[in-house]
């Protein structure tokens, strides 16, 4: 009966993450849409529904702390546990990264546009894949699919890189430019850490299933 109750426990915060993602993945997704539209009141939205993220992720933080004094869970189990804690955590952050996206736009108003709004929803497109792949190779404890999470980060990394430089360059060549190029910079900054926090999920999946914690280097793998 105990090891039962652990599954169901166990299976329990499975959901919660489940539902944290899809929580998040709207955020972000409707924080592009905002930016897209320059419609502050859907930006609005995703700064209010911020509140509900950041309550989740202190639910099922109470959760895990639920299961580990009554169940107290070794091993495999402990880990599989304690990542979920962990997990939740760059949630929560991706969230705060969706929501920066949204004051953002709030911010620009009617700004014009100093860049075409092209690789930087692309860069979204990527990241959202990253965070829902990652999240689904915890729950289905996949290791390959966890390190192929890492390879996507590469993409990510070189569209920042490119939109970086773009408007580096715009800003040069006409000081006006600074602040709009600044909050496009700001926007792709965001999208670069939602990568990298899809990246520690992955790494997380490797840590539950293996006890091994690696640092995603793809070209070792």
């Amino acid at each position: 009966m105990p090891r039962e109750a652990f599954q169901k426990q166990l299976s329990h915060l499975q959901d919660l993450v489940l539902e944290m993602g899809s929580m998040v993945d709207r955020a972000v997704d409707r924080s592009m849409t905002a930016l897209l539209d320059r419609d502050p009141s859907i930006a609005r939205t995703v700064v209010d529904n911020d509140k509900a993220v950041n309550a989740k992720n202190f639910e099922c933080q109470n959760e895990v702390i639920s299961l580990i004094t009554q169940q107290a869970p070794m091993a495999r189990d402990l880990r599989l546990v304690v990542s979920v804690a962990a997990i939740m955590t760059d949630l929560e952050r991706m969230g705060d990264h969706a929501e920066g996206i949204a004051r953002i736009v709030i911010m620009m108003q009617d700004e014009p546009l100093v860049k075409p709004l092209i690789d930087i929803p692309i860069m979204a497109g990527h990241a959202r894949e990253m965070l829902r792949e990652s999240i689904q190779a915890f729950v289905d404890q996949d290791v390959e699919a966890a390190y192929a999470v890492g390879k996507r980060d590469d993409e990510v990394d070189s569209l920042y890189d490119r939109i970086y430089h773009d408007l580096i360059q715009i800003m040069i060549g006409d000081p006006s430019t600074i602040e709009p190029s600044t909050h496009l910079l700001w926007v792709a900054h965001n999208l670069e850490r939602i990568g990298d926090r899809a990246t520690n999920i992955a790494e997380r999946t490797v840590y539950s299933a293996t006890g091994n914690l690696p640092q995603m280097d793809v070209s070792s793998y």
